[in-house]
């Protein structure tokens, strides 16, 4: 099961097998909150197992979505959305390589102007 946790490791966690392969997310949160785009796995809530979380805090980003960091480095690495089984976690914050290939990039329509999508992975507006 694969490991993750904070810069500064006061946040840790395990999660079950992945629900689908990764996503990259060019929204306008997204980018603010990472300040980049932000790559996360969807996994099973009930599969997601802190380890360690003294620094885990929640912001409501929107009305129907929370985000989860950590207080003390400010790593972004939840994004639950209200009524789903289901919770993103960032690909940043995994421990160690998973082996994964990013599936699509979504709200293109959205994303930075400083950047261009080269890679090849299929793109949604």
């Amino acid at each position: 099961m694969p490991e993750g946790s904070c810069l500064c490791g006061a946040v840790a966690f395990v999660t079950g097998d992945p629900v689908k392969a990764p996503a990259a997310c060019h929204c306008s949160q997204c980018r603010k909150i990472s300040g980049h785009y932000w790559a996360a796995l969807l996994v099973d809530g009930a599969a997601l197992r802190l380890i360690r979380d003294d620094g885990l805090r929640w912001f409501q980003s929107s009305e129907n979505t929370r985000r989860g960091f950590c207080s003390r480095c400010g790593t972004p690495l939840f994004w639950d959305h209200a009524g789903e089984d289901t919770i993103s976690v960032s690909m940043g914050a995994f421990d160690a390589p998973t082996g994964l290939t990013l599936r699509k990039h979504i709200h293109c329509a959205s994303k930075g102007d400083y950047y261009a999508l080269t890679d090849g992975v299929p793109q949604e507006p």
